[in-house]
């Protein structure tokens, strides 16, 4: 930012796409290209970001609390998710709405607005949870990738071999790919890899929804309860962390606040940043919990109490299988890049942190120069290539000792939804606005935190008490 700040701790930017202006400066206060973005085009990068691997856990979800419940909750949470996401567009400006200075990254605004310890503590847990979606991805990939397989073997031998088939040399085969594509400088900035991944997530969540939708019209019922998943098929005890990590899964698909600032400085001014936001903000999570209700209640309709961790693994070998083939491939097409795009941020941290210890180790600073026909040469760091071969083998390795994706995403979804949805937003509006402690205004959104607080703990519990019953299972 060219001021002289303490090193910049654990700071996170996603990127999104660039917009495409004038040559003229925004003369301002950055001297950045001007900025073009509207309400189109910043509703487009929310819906793109936040419509992935989520949406195939909404069925279970819902199986898990019921038609009046699950419903319910969606629109819940997608009120937190609206009504925190303006606290934090207002969060853009440092002081005034229009001509403060811009906080181009949710870091940016933790850190001018919050400071100190706080800074730390929101970087801690992003990065936390960046390795937690790392474990996850390289689950749901590996799941995909075995249906496939599953599929073809299936219908090549009639029906006559159930093609057990186990998911660790899948989980590998992603786990290399990622050894590879994260020795690419600047994998994740390459400008078609954000268009690809918004086509695979749609391509997998229509064909998914479009299943849902023939598998009601082909059995004339809608399957399920009221109440959900019947006692008669889980336990009492097992109904209750179910319905509790049911809330993990649906925060998890809800999750977009830690882009929100990034995507808001891609916006055009006058009106201000903010007001321009907070309409995308209205129109992108009305469309997306559109979007998602009818796929989480189509495929609990077509699966009822047997829906599925992951949607597309329900259809099972129905046909026409290849149109499932290529919902799986399209997903593992997304969730290489999403896996890098995501990843990125932690990497260049540790790097960056690492240089500034050692400035005087050949081993971190020295790149080798490795001929490539017909390129640039390719520059070899061997600190990159031991540093982030070691966070591909551990995530891998953690994937397959825990292969179970409604129940990790339910984690991730506890972990990342109060923090970086609820609480940062909320204490740093209150310090932007200098709202008075005790006044009726800041004890309702200490509330609402409390309340977001609660939630998150039911459904890392929830989530928790799913892994260990998973692995009892599988002893």
């Amino acid at each position: 930012m060219g001021e002289n700040h303490q090193p910049e701790v654990f700071d996170v930017s996603i990127d999104v796409l660039p917009q495409s202006g004038s040559k003229c400066f925004d003369n301002d206060d950055d001297g950045r290209l001007k900025r073009t973005g509207t309400v189109w085009t910043a509703s487009a990068h929310i819906i793109t970001a936040v419509i992935g691997s989520g949406v195939l856990s909404l069925a279970w979800a819902i199986a898990q609390l019921g038609w009046i419940a699950g419903p319910a909750v969606m629109f819940l949470f997608s009120f937190f998710s609206y009504y925190t996401s303006s606290l934090l567009a207002d969060c853009y400006r440092a002081g005034d709405p229009v001509s403060g200075k811009r906080n181009c990254t949710y870091m940016d605004a933790v850190r001018s607005i919050l400071g100190g310890a706080k800074v730390k503590a929101c970087g801690l847990i992003q990065y936390l949870n960046i390795f937690g979606i790392a474990i996850g991805y390289t689950i749901a990939a590996s799941i995909s990738m075995m249906a496939i397989k599953r599929s073809n073997c299936f219908h090549e031998t009639g029906g006559d071999n159930p093609c057990h088939m186990s998911s660790n040399p899948y989980m590998i085969l992603f786990g290399v790919t990622e050894i590879v594509f994260s020795q690419i400088p600047d994998f994740d900035q390459i400008w078609w890899l954000s268009i690809v991944a918004s086509v695979m997530s749609f391509t997998y969540s229509l064909i998914g929804l479009g299943l849902g939708i023939a598998k009601v019209a082909d059995t004339g019922t809608l399957r399920g309860h009221l109440t959900g998943i019947s006692i008669n098929t889980v336990t009492q005890t097992q109904k209750l962390w179910r319905s509790f990590q049911a809330l993990g899964n649906i925060a998890f698909a809800y999750s977009f606040s830690v882009i929100l600032i990034e995507i808001q400085d891609t916006i055009k001014s006058p009106p201000s940043e903010a007001r321009t936001m907070k309409k995308a903000t209205v129109l992108s999570v009305g469309v997306t919990t559109l979007f998602y209700m009818l796929c989480g209640c189509m495929g609990y309709a077509a699966f009822g109490d047997l829906a599925p961790g992951n949607l597309l693994t329900g259809f099972g070998f129905y046909n026409p299988f290849w149109l499932l083939d290529i919902a799986n491939a399209a997903i593992v097409i997304h969730l290489v890049g999403a896996y890098q795009v995501f990843c990125q941020p932690l990497f260049a941290f540790i790097e960056k942190r690492a240089q500034q210890k050692w400035p005087e180790s050949e081993f971190i600073t020295k790149e080798i120069a490795i001929p490539v026909p017909g390129f640039h040469p390719y520059n070899l760091n061997p600190f990159r290539l031991v540093w982030r071969t070691i966070f591909v083998i551990s995530t891998t390795i953690i994937a397959m000792l825990l292969p179970f994706f409604n129940d990790v995403v339910g984690i991730l979804g506890a972990l990342g939804f109060w923090p970086l949805t609820v609480y940062f937003p909320v204490e740093m509006y209150i310090a932007q606005k200098k709202i008075p402690k005790w006044s009726n205004r800041w004890i309702c959104l200490q509330m609402l935190s409390i309340a977001c607080l609660t939630i998150s703990i039911a459904a890392a519990a929830g989530s928790i008490a799913g892994v260990m019953l998973d692995l009892k299972g599988k002893s």
